[in-house]
């Protein structure tokens, strides 16, 4: 489980990001392409797996599967160059501390990491080229789709919080989101207790990324990174519409066929889709809270929930 405890203070101060931060997608993708196959990113992982040079890979010696790196190699920033600005900027005494708290819990104290954390200068050039290689290969190509899949989430919460307050839409960023007391809690396979420093939350919606993460910081706001609706494997180079952007063009085409009750081989014959294919986009925006699900004998039937039909109202799809 992940918790994260909230201040009265902390609450105060939830706000969203302004636009995604490529350094910290950049680290997402490297752990992404660490884990066991995740099935919405499959076909990504294999394809990004192959076609890594391999000056990049010298990431995988910071970057563990659960993202849980040096918290100073991926800031928020506008771009890449900034970014490696912030990076370098760094005060020694908090590039060892980060070091010691990711090695060896999660990485091998390597001879090139005891170097980077005495910033030796031919580590430190080792570790920007290295990320230059990983941005060019994982970020650079496809950065517009995850730049319009952020906005169109980013749009759909703040609509979602003016609509149903704070609480509700923190619990809904992830399925499975609850509240007990002032703790939110998600679940994870892992344990995980995050104590917020009163300084607030910022919220950042990643495309390349699956499950709830914090990033903990004692003198400014913590940030939660959490799963978009549409991963950018589905995310369309160019969607005709803002839902399609939002969910992807398939998902976006369910959603427009629940406002009427169908079954799962309805949707699959409707789209010229498999049965596999409209039953993994249906969990996908059961998860979201769009749709809703019923067994009734071998047929599994799907609706729109409320939110669902404002969605479609909203992007002027529903009569």
């Amino acid at each position: 489980m992940l918790r994260l405890h909230f201040t009265a203070e902390d609450l105060l101060r939830v706000t969203f990001a302004a636009e995604p931060a490529p350094l910290m997608e950049l680290g997402l993708a490297m752990a992404m392409l660490q884990r066991a196959t995740v099935p919405e990113f499959s076909r990504w992982q294999r394809r990004a797996r192959e076609t890594l040079p391999r000056e990049a890979t010298a990431l995988f010696g910071l970057v563990p599967p659960t993202a849980r790196g040096p918290m100073f190699l991926d800031p928020l920033s506008k771009g890449l160059d900034d970014g490696l600005d912030l990076v370098r900027a760094t005060p020694v005494s908090r590039i060892r501390a980060e070091l010691d708290r990711v090695c060896p819990t999660h990485r091998p104290v390597t001879p090139w990491i005891r170097d980077l954390a005495v910033r030796e200068r031919e580590a430190w050039q080792t570790l920007e080229h290295a990320v230059r290689a990983a941005h060019s290969a994982l970020i650079n190509e496809p950065w517009s789709r995850i730049e319009a899949g952020f906005q169109a989430e980013r749009a759909w919460r703040t609509r979602l919080l003016a609509r149903d307050g704070i609480r509700t839409t923190l619990a809904q960023l992830a399925a499975g989101g609850r509240w007990e007391g002032t703790v939110l809690v998600f679940p994870r396979p892992e344990q995980f207790d995050a104590v917020l420093s009163g300084h607030g939350l910022v919220l950042l919606p990643s495309v390349l990324w699956s499950r709830p993460l914090v990033a903990l910081y004692e003198d400014a706001p913590s940030i939660l990174i959490y799963p978009a609706v549409t991963p950018l494997p589905l995310l369309e180079e160019a969607p005709a519409d803002p839902l399609g952007v939002l969910l992807g063009r398939t998902r976006a085409a369910i959603l427009d066929l629940l406002p009427r009750e169908h079954n799962t081989s309805d949707i699959a014959k409707e789209l010229g889709i498999s049965k596999a294919s409209a039953s993994e986009h249906t969990k996908a925006l059961r998860d979201a809270r769009l749709v809703a699900t019923q067994r009734d004998g071998k047929a599994v039937w799907h609706c729109c929930t409320p939110l669902g039909l404002e969605l479609l109202r909203g992007a002027g799809t529903a009569g």
